[in-house]
């Protein structure tokens, strides 16, 4: 991290953490943050889904909801950039306060309620987009809507032409009642739906599903079974946690979703079982809890073909993207692995 990037992070940290994510949105658009493009070689150039990235260390969804940094994000080193959540129709989101540092347990929480501008402001940016970058959208439903199921739809038929893949977002915990749309049941009639509207796509992309860090074994097992039956190519392991074991900041008890270094021991756990209950023949992308080129490897190797990180970056800037991908090449190299595909799950049962 140069000093300037430190003495950024530590203004952005003397401000009310919304306004600080604001700034930080408006200092990419400025070009003041570093923008080293993607570091690749042949060791980190991954096929996710039928994705080619130039490494495997993406940008998770919520850091731009709206798709308004695209072009310096794709500057900054992802291998892949997912933005949003986007509902159909721009909504507030839940009252301020909404976001809180938790800096003595390097986390975040969030409660945001899939605050965004909606589908036409997000597909007027997407259209926009560089193209020589992966970009992604993560798609969500309106609190108040009388389908929730169909608005998943809507959005990835308005904007899909513009996407190189999108995900469905059901493991939120700050919409009331959405992660009710995990059971298998809904979650297969949801599903059906996103993947029809695919199917009118000039061009198919990958279909992900986000799932919550929070479920029991049970119900990870139906969730295998449904994304098998529903042709789903892969799944994002995981969002935010309700849980906050161990916790010594202040705002540890504040409502919301988890994010952060407290999240990688239960996120990688899932992530692993996942890998297990699939048999390794799903795709699937590792957040929670990444702010090191060593709990990337981990994630790789409990079972992700790809890794996302996001809340790290509040704390250790964008030089972390580039370093993460230089270590994750050197960790490799060190185990003898020529590609991150040959590493995927080989340390999968030291999860289980």
């Amino acid at each position: 991290m140069s000093g300037m990037e430190r003495l950024g992070l530590s203004l952005l940290h003397r401000v009310d953490p919304e306004r600080a994510h604001g700034l930080a949105l408006r200092a990419l658009q400025l070009g003041l943050v570093p923008a080293p493009g993607a570091y690749t070689s042949a060791r980190l150039r991954t096929n996710l889904a039928g994705l080619r990235l130039p490494n495997p260390v993406g940008l998770a969804a919520g850091f731009d909801k709206n798709a308004e940094a695209l072009a310096p994000l794709a500057r900054a080193g992802f291998g892949f950039i997912e933005v949003g959540a986007v509902t159909p129709r721009a909504q507030p989101g839940n009252p301020r306060p909404r976001l809180f540092r938790l800096s003595e347990d390097r986390a975040v929480i969030n409660r945001f309620g899939f605050n965004n501008a909606g589908m036409e402001a997000a597909a007027a940016r997407l259209a926009a987009r560089p193209r020589d970058a992966v970009i992604g959208l993560n798609l969500g439903a309106n609190k108040d809507s009388a389908d929730r199921a169909e608005d998943f739809a809507r959005v990835l038929a308005h904007c899909g032409a513009h996407l190189d893949f999108a995900t469905v977002n059901v493991s939120s915990p700050n919409t009331e009642k959405l992660r009710e749309l995990q059971g298998a049941e809904a979650l297969m009639g949801l599903l059906k739906g996103v993947m029809e509207a695919r199917d009118w796509l000039p061009q198919p992309i990958p279909i992900f599903l986000k799932i919550a860090p929070d479920l029991s074994d049970a119900e990870l097992s139906e969730i295998a079974d449904v994304a098998r039956a529903s042709g789903l190519n892969g799944i994002i392991a995981t969002n935010t946690t309700l849980g906050r074991e161990g916790l010594m900041s202040a705002a540890k008890g504040e409502a919301g979703g988890l994010s952060g270094q407290p999240l990688f021991e239960k996120s990688t756990r899932v992530l692993a079982r996942l890998s297990q209950l699939t048999g390794g023949e799903m795709p699937l992308i590792g957040v929670g809890g990444i702010a090191s080129a060593e709990q990337a490897y981990a994630k790789i190797r409990a079972g992700a073909s790809a890794v996302q990180l996001y809340s790290a970056l509040v704390y250790q800037g964008m030089s972390l993207v580039a370093e993460i991908a230089r270590g994750l090449e050197r960790l490799l190299q060190r185990d003898g692995f020529g590609s991150v595909a040959e590493a995927v799950g080989t340390g999968r049962d030291a999860w289980l």
